[in-house]
Formats: C-alpha cells, sequence, structure tokens
C-alpha cells in the first residue's frame, strides 16, 4: 500500500498501531483477532480509514481517535494495523 494518498497526505506500508511515535498520525487498516475482539474494537471506533494520533506510546499507548482519547493495552495495539501519513511532530 505504499505511495497511497490520502488528502495530499503520503501513506506508508500499515504497520501495528503500537509503532507510531509520539504525534504521528495515520489511518486505520486492518484488525486482527477472533472476531469478537476485532467487532469490539470497530465499536470504540478503530475502522478502516479512520484518522488516529498517537499521544503517548507505551503500555498503555493513549491516542486520540475522533477527538477521543483512548488507552490500550500492548496486545490490543499489536491487532491494529495503521498506514501513517506525514511525520511525528
Amino acid at each position: 500500500m505504499s505511495g497511497l494518498t490520502s488528502g495530499g497526505c503520503t501513506t506508508a506500508e500499515a504497520v501495528p498501531l503500537g509503532s507510531l511515535r509520539a504525534g504521528q498520525r495515520g489511518l486505520v487498516g486492518d484488525i486482527f483477532g477472533n472476531s469478537e475482539h476485532v467487532h469490539r474494537l470497530r465499536e470504540m471506533g478503530l475502522y478502516d480509514g479512520a484518522p488516529i494520533q498517537m499521544i503517548r506510546p507505551g503500555s498503555p499507548c493513549i491516542v486520540c481517535l475522533r477527538g477521543q482519547r483512548l488507552g490500550f493495552r500492548m496486545d490490543d495495539c499489536a491487532c491494529v494495523m495503521v498506514r501513517p501519513i506525514g511525520v511525528a511532530s
């Protein structure tokens, strides 16, 4: 998926959510896991193409999703793939 564009920003290949740096933004891609786990994360707003920003990496990591701050365990971060956009500020 390298080279895709979204709103004029170049996106990179998908990486686990936990690998984003503080301030870095991305677009949610695939979510891996059993169907209940994937469904729960999607209900929280982690749907394909949703913009997300890493606030604080680590365990738990804190992200900004649709104006809300959410905390995720590293297990959850490893299941969510994102396509980084732009550069970390």
